[in-house]
């Protein structure tokens, strides 16, 4: 039988939601209608999930959650805190987390400031999901709730543990590496479902908890997208590995060997984001190298792997765009122009 996690991501600053009149507060913590947020977040997916995993940034925290659960006597929910990885932080290191931790097939992430999420719908995106690797809820302007997705365990904590070690903590590039992801749209049956969308009121500001309004999509997307942008090239995911150990390793003539071999068998498979992230790391190893040595020929190398990596980020920049997934393509269009921006000032 398939087996289903809930990973609850309770570790943000909540920036938004202080007060400048009083001490910092555990967004999780603030209360809707006499219940802290965390706990109605478990409460609204409990009978949908196999397990259900909390994951804090700190101890201190941990230490709050477990006398809240014990509080409102809530059992079998484990809560962990954040993995100490590359010196990253933020709600892809608690994806990441919770997928380590996790045994299910599948996992659920939703932060603690979603308190309405509605069972239903996520039983919904559990079923829906299929053959794909991800399925997210996207707005009809092609905007996505990162942070509210089902994934399938155990290849995307490959790809959130490559994206990890190479130093990238965007949720979405989670969404970006896996290739194959359900784009579900929340006008379609989640709206049967959920009629007010309440499931994606969001709180940002303690104004929130009063107004409980949902995210507003005018766009031209009202059906899901099911996008399928090749084979998940995990032949390579152990290369890359390799190159970025070899890079931390300050072996930059290696590690730039490796990744250029990667770029070049992603390319043949039109893998744009990977193929893209290979030629940028590439790059990178070659301007490293450049630095100690003061070696023109790797300058030369550098700029080209640069050059060839935005042109990958280009490339998948209008695969998202033709799908109208214009918050993939985005992220892609910053990453070319941060690519370019090195060609430029290198000159």
């Amino acid at each position: 039988m398939t087996k289903r996690a809930a990973i609850i991501l309770a570790g943000g600053k909540a920036q938004r939601f202080q007060s400048a009149e009083e001490n910092w507060q555990d967004k999780a913590l603030a209360k809707l209608d006499g219940t802290p947020l965390l706990i109605h977040t478990i409460e609204n997916i409990q009978n949908v999930v196999d397990e259900t995993i909390i994951v804090a940034n700190e101890a201190s925290r941990k230490a709050k959650y477990q006398n809240i659960l014990a509080n409102h006597h809530i059992e079998k929910v484990k809560i962990v805190t954040d993995l100490k990885t590359n010196n990253l932080s933020g709600p892809f290191i608690a994806i990441l987390t919770g997928l380590e931790v996790a045994k299910a097939d599948y996992c659920l992430t939703i932060p603690t400031d979603m308190p309405l999420l509605k069972g239903k719908v996520a039983d919904y995106l559990f079923n829906e999901i299929k053959n794909s690797y991800i399925a997210v809820p996207m707005w009809p302007n092609g905007s996505l709730e990162t942070l509210l997705m089902v994934l399938e365990r155990s290849k995307t904590l490959k790809i959130a543990h490559i994206l990890s070690q190479l130093g990238r903590d965007h949720p979405d590039g989670i969404i970006r590496g896996a290739l194959n992801v359900l784009f579900v749209s929340p006008l379609g049956e989640i709206k049967v479902l959920d009629p007010e969308l309440k499931s994606f009121v969001n709180i940002n500001c303690q104004d929130d908890l009063c107004r409980l309004q949902p995210r507003q999509g005018q766009g031209e997307i009202g059906d899901n997208l099911r996008l399928n942008l090749g084979k998940l090239p995990t032949e390579q995911f152990e290369h890359l590995l390799k190159a970025s150990l070899e890079q931390k390793n300050a072996n930059f003539l290696e590690a730039a060997k490796i990744f250029s071999n990667s770029a070049s068998n992603l390319e043949k498979n039109n893998s744009y984001f990977w193929s893209a992230l290979s030629h940028e790391y590439e790059a990178k190893s070659w301007r490293d190298f450049s630095k100690i040595n003061n070696n023109s020929k790797a300058i030369r190398e550098s700029l080209n792997a640069f050059l060839k990596a935005a042109t990958n980020y280009r490339f998948e920049a209008v695969t998202y765009e033709k799908n109208r997934c214009y918050l993939l393509a985005q992220r892609a269009k910053a990453d070319k122009s941060w690519c370019e921006s090195q060609i430029k000032n290198a000159k």
